[in-house]
């Protein structure tokens, strides 16, 4: 079984034992919905510790509200603030390249190049900042560029030759 990160745990949210997650997935209503079984791990380790089912989930602000059935108050969840949800991915599984997209660990490594193949750079982070995703590129003189991930610039990603093919826009690379 494999895990992937689907978030992490900010903070407490009241005197319930539910939790504020900053999440790093782009589908958190179909993550977190009731019933839905999350994993804990420690921070940036993808060994689980324990199995956690939903209870309930809802958007506050910029974070993810979650409800867990194994805690009932803020003694029981205040430990875990700084700990990451997994959620079961299977190897086969069909999740794994979906119509809905890809997951963050099949973009970071990505080779980016224009579509006349001038290399641009390779994906070393996703960031989260809102409408859409900014991955970040780094060229090989260590520059760094953030190209929004929307049509207009990425014009096609290639997983067989672990590529992307994108339109730099005026004003994205000095």
């Amino acid at each position: 079984m494999r895990y992937l990160k689907v978030g992490k745990i900010v903070n407490t949210q009241g005197l319930k034992g539910e939790l504020r997650i900053q999440s790093v997935t782009d589908q958190p209503e179909v993550r977190y919905k009731k019933g839905n079984v999350l994993f804990l791990a420690h921070a940036d380790e993808k060994t689980p510790l324990m199995e956690l089912k939903i209870v309930s989930y809802r958007r506050q602000k910029n974070l993810d509200i979650l409800k867990f059935d194994s805690f009932n108050n803020i003694n029981q969840v205040e430990q875990y603030k700084g700990y990451d949800l997994l959620v079961a991915i299977e190897e086969n599984s069909d999740e794994i390249n979906t119509e809905d997209g890809l997951y963050y660990f099949e973009i970071m490594g990505l080779t980016v190049e224009t579509a006349n193949g001038q290399l641009v750079g390779t994906i070393t982070d996703i960031l989260s900042p809102g409408a859409n995703d900014v991955w970040v590129v780094t060229t090989d003189n260590k520059q760094t560029i953030y190209l929004p991930a929307i049509k207009d610039v990425i014009k096609a990603i290639d997983m067989s030759e672990r590529k992307v093919v994108v339109e730099l826009i005026e004003g994205l690379v000095e």
